[in-house]
């Protein structure tokens, strides 16, 4: 067991992705979470804006830094967290479920093949420790 959800894949920049289909959601790590700290804002993009593989779509705001959230995959934004406009403490309190960001519809599916599994994941972050 790595501690990681194993049904995600995982980015170098610790974001993860949940994936039903055509649809991704997307998140940050509980790594990424432990090295902000507290959480105290969330800034994400509207629905309808597009993202690409590797460009920033939002930022994550804590008592200890400010760090810009970047897509996983290519696509279109159907849907937007809104609940952490109000409560940014959700992405500390549950990461994986309540804390997710935006869910995409994935345009490129090839680009999940460039992500990590929970295992791989796990020992990249074991790397960077």
């Amino acid at each position: 067991m790595s501690g990681y959800p194993e049904d995600l894949k995982y980015t170098t920049d610790h974001e993860w992705v949940r994936l039903e289909g055509n649809l991704a959601t997307i998140g940050i790590s509980k790594y990424a979470v432990d090295q902000l700290g507290d959480v105290t804002y969330v800034g994400l993009p509207r629905e309808g804006d597009d993202v690409s593989k590797g460009e920033a779509f939002g930022t994550v705001e804590s008592v200890k830094a400010q760090s810009d959230i970047y897509s996983p995959v290519s696509g279109s934004i159907v849907k937007v967290n809104e609940e952490l406009e109000d409560n940014p403490e959700f992405v500390n309190e549950s990461p994986y479920d309540k804390g997710w960001m935006i869910q995409v519809e994935i345009s490129e599916p090839s680009e999940l093949d460039e992500l990590m599994d929970s295992g791989a994941y796990s020992k990249y972050v074991a790397e960077q420790e």
